[in-house]
């Protein structure tokens, strides 16, 4: 039989694993193991193989090795076939209609920040699940702890994305990454970057992470002033909420949040009013908003992105979940900014400024 690829499906497996959302632990022994091997020739790999001495490379393991020689031996893995048996779950028409209609993720994290891995990795699985485009939002200075950007590493990775956006074009496809950033929304309101950076970017979501215990009055106020800054476009997972979890990224599990407490009827007014989107988070940690608000945002008339909040490229698999909630809650999917193709969603964030 011809061989396959093993480090395709190596990466194959990790893929799946995170969109399982599954122990990050067990995404890394594959993505390490595609990466060592990734660097030897296909003979090295095989004679390695033959000669059972695959495990004595770092980052090789007895399972990740038994995966690699079954794709040798033009088998499919028996690991990479259990987790395709059981990928997915059944969906109805109306979410499978609007999954198809999402021509990209507004809210993506890469290892420019807390995010797992290069953003050409995330760009690429974005391009093979059908994406036409990528918004990388990476986290703002002020979130220490996820590594989050200042104005002068912001500023490199734009050049950074400029680059790869140039080698897609050279590619002859119309996929790009849209620049963007997942801001701070501060204590009082404001944005966590300088403005003239903030009016550089194509999208900008702005979240809350800190003081999310707030007495509602003072988290209200918060973001009603977020929603009027004209640089901010999408109202990022709008309670802060953490779901309790065994699985998943490492420090989210078994851990949960309660909600924020806020006037979410003048917040999604405001939203209304001022044209911006509120994000339906697709996170199986998150779920927000809790689909009471999420109602309360569609008979306000709130425009909505589904958005991943992906850390990992399986994690962007996750839409489908953001999208059963919408079809749920009654969102219209003429409401999704993301069903829009990329200049339309550039014309939409640039009224805003």
């Amino acid at each position: 039989m011809a061989t396959r690829d093993p480090v395709a499906d190596l990466q194959r497996i990790a893929f799946l694993l995170e969109t399982a959302n599954e122990a990050t632990y067990r995404v890394r022994a594959f993505r390490s193991a595609a990466a060592t091997l990734t660097k030897l020739s296909a003979e090295e790999i095989a004679s390695r193989a033959a000669a059972g001495t695959l495990t004595k490379l770092a980052g090789v393991g007895t399972v990740t090795a038994r995966c690699v020689e079954e794709s040798l031996a033009g088998e499919e893995p028996v690991y990479l076939r259990r987790l395709l048996a059981t990928e997915g779950s059944d969906v109805d028409g109306a979410t499978a209609a609007l999954r198809k209609a999402l021509r990209g993720d507004c809210h993506t994290h890469s290892e420019w920040s807390d995010g797992s891995a290069p953003i050409e990795e995330m760009a690429m699985a974005a391009l093979g699940l059908g994406h036409e485009y990528l918004v990388l939002t990476d986290h703002s200075p002020r979130l220490t702890v996820a590594n989050g950007l200042t104005a002068s590493r912001l500023r490199e990775q734009l050049d950074v994305v400029a680059a790869l956006n140039e080698t897609f074009a050279a590619a002859d496809t119309t996929f790009r990454i849209l620049t963007g950033i997942e801001v701070d929304i501060l204590a009082d309101g404001s944005l966590d970057q300088k403005d003239d950076l903030l009016a550089q970017l194509d999208v900008v979501v702005g979240s809350i992470h800190s003081n999310l215990a707030d007495e509602p009055d003072v988290m209200t106020r918060r973001m009603l002033a977020a929603v009027r800054n004209p640089h901010l476009d999408i109202l990022g997972h709008c309670t802060g909420r953490k779901l309790a979890t065994t699985g998943g990224d490492k420090g989210h599990r078994g851990r949960g949040r309660p909600e924020s407490r806020f006037d979410a009827l003048a917040v999604f007014a405001a939203c209304a009013e001022h044209d911006k989107a509120v994000e339906i988070n697709s996170r199986p940690d998150r779920l927000d908003p809790p689909k009471r608000l999420l109602r309360l945002a569609v008979e306000a008339g709130c425009r909505f992105a589904i958005d991943t909040d992906a850390h990992a490229p399986g994690q962007l698999d996750w839409q489908l979940v953001g999208c059963t909630r919408a079809v749920a809650s009654g969102v219209d999917p003429v409401r999704v900014v993301n069903t829009m193709r990329a200049d339309d969603l550039l014309a939409w964030t640039a009224r805003h400024a």
